[in-house]
């Protein structure tokens, strides 16, 4: 039996065009009106019937007509499924949807099944549709991320992980440092023989990544630390494969007491250094840094003793390097290896990028201006006959044989105390050291003919001043015959003879 449709002429087949509206379309939506149209093909193409077409694709002959006549008024665009008018909208009300959300934004997070029966009890008691535990599951793992870490976490863990920030890249070498202090996973001897965590204080160049100074000290971090590191970053090293070194133009540290000390800022004015400060409780934007603390930790700690990284049992009783063998161990890895290694982001090694700049840093007039300016550590101290006393220690030189009894300042480095840098009125003295601890010692022979050109020095001045009093005393001494003549002097009455003591004596008895 042939049905009425069959009888129907077929409509001519219609060219092929893609509408400017088809780059609106979805992925989904785009394979979609791709797929009815390849169903569609053989009628448009070939002209073959509707009806053979709907038998032969499994799809209604009413089903292929409606996907004709949408393509025919709509092009390729007319083929694409249209979502539906209620998706995203639930059958429940959407005061049950806010209860849900808000029961599972309580503090603390609440299990599902807490929520799910919560809300079924409130839904029962308002009339409204019982919602079933994979409903209340969809709600909650719908939840906006920033809106759970804001109601679980709270305001810090939410600037961490979604507030956008400015990332500070530098244009040229010296161009901005960064600072910060980390502890160690690592456990050292201390001097008191037992064992401590270090912290490690590391200055480090934004635009190449390589390390321009390190500090390591075992107590909590202070402007020392920091100008002591600060120090080392600014001056020439010592080691001739380590070149980075010059004054920065801008300092960029966090809002820690050891970097806002008055001291320090004074420093920075006077190094004509911009310093840039994190908001207080918001260190953001030093992720650098952060990153050379885990590659310190993963490729240098890791191959030392001690090494005890974060949720490990406690091995303190594995710690054998001192303090000093451990800054030497930091120190050649930062030049070895860090240094001369190409950086994932930049892609040179940190020391090869610095010196591809071409220029010459910008360095202070002397090591004892910039110590001047550094060492926080000063001391009011008078000279004695055997030197300065400071930490039950002598320090001697053969200057201060002149100035045994005048107060002075002492600077010194806490990490070397052989020797101690003496200012007299402001004014750089002299290098004293302390025999005991310096290789150079101050013999007997140096003591005592320093000893000897002082009091010669002394005398010296005193016959000078002496000359000057007799001359001036000569001048305005008058002559003799300017002198009146002396009188005579009136006869003193005779003294009376004292009475004898009526004493008796034994022996004249």
């Amino acid at each position: 039996m042939t049905s009425l449709a069959a009888n129907q002429p077929e409509d001519p087949p219609q060219p092929l065009t893609t509408p400017p509206a088809l780059t609106e379309l979805t992925e989904p939506q785009r394979q979609s009106a791709m797929d009815r149209l390849m169903i569609l093909r053989p009628h448009l193409d070939d002209a073959v019937p509707i009806v053979r077409l709907a038998e032969t694709a499994g799809i209604p002959e009413r089903t292929l007509r409606r996907w004709l006549s949408a393509y025919r008024r709509d092009g390729l665009t007319g083929l694409a499924r249209q979502p539906r008018a209620d998706k995203g909208r639930r059958r429940i009300p959407d005061e049950l949807v806010l209860l849900i959300e808000g029961l599972a934004l309580r503090r603390p997070r609440p299990s599902i099944a807490t929520v799910h029966r919560h809300s079924a009890e409130v839904a029962a008691q308002r009339g409204w549709p019982i919602p079933s535990y994979a409903t209340v599951y969809d709600i909650t793992h719908r939840l906006d991320p920033a809106l759970s870490v804001l109601a679980h976490e709270g305001t810090a863990r939410y600037r961490e992980l979604f507030d956008l920030i400015h990332r500070r890249q530098a244009e040229r070498p010296n161009q901005i440092w960064q600072a910060d202090h980390t502890q160690l996973d690592l456990w050292v001897i201390t001097p008191s023989g037992k064992p401590g965590r270090p912290w490690l204080t590391v200055i480090e160049d934004d635009y190449s990544r390589a390390v321009a100074g390190y500090a390591v000290n075992l107590s909590a971090p202070s402007a020392l630390t920091t100008a002591l590191a600060f120090r080392q970053a600014i001056w020439r090293k010592a080691e001739p494969d380590w070149h980075v070194c010059g004054i920065p133009e801008a300092f960029h540290v966090d809002h820690g007491s050891d970097f806002t000390s008055v001291h320090l800022e004074q420093v920075m004015a006077d190094l004509r250094t911009r310093p840039f400060f994190s908001l207080p409780g918001q260190p953001r934007g030093r992720g650098k840094v952060e990153r050379l603390f885990r590659t310190v930790n993963q490729q240098c700690l890791a191959h030392l003793p001690g090494y005890a990284p974060r949720g490990t049992p406690d091995r303190a009783g594995r710690a054998q390097l001192s303090l000093a063998e451990l800054e030497e161990a930091i120190g050649r890895f930062v030049r070895e290896v860090y240094n001369l290694t190409p950086h994932s982001e930049t892609g040179a090694p940190p020391q090869q990028r610095w010196e591809s700049g071409s220029f010459l840093p910008r360095l202070p007039g002397s090591l004892e201006q910039l110590d001047l300016l550094l060492l926080t550590v000063a001391k009011p101290r008078t000279i004695h006959p055997d030197g300065i006393h400071f930490q039950s220690l002598r320090y001697l030189d053969p200057l201060l044989a002149a100035y045994v009894g005048e107060r002075v300042i002492i600077r010194y480095d806490p990490r070397d105390m052989a020797e101690v840098r003496v200012f007299h009125r402001e004014q750089f003295l002299c290098q004293a050291i302390c025999p005991e601890l310096a290789s150079r010692t101050i013999s007997l022979k140096d003591i005592t003919a320093a000893r000897n050109a002082r009091r010669r020095d002394l005398r010296s001045q005193l016959r000078e001043r002496a000359s000057v009093v007799d001359r001036l005393i000569d001048v305005h001494r008058p002559s003799p015959s300017d002198l009146p003549l002396p009188e005579a002097p009136a006869a003193d009455p005779a003294p009376p003879v004292p009475a004898r003591p009526r004493l008796k004596r034994y022996r004249e008895e």
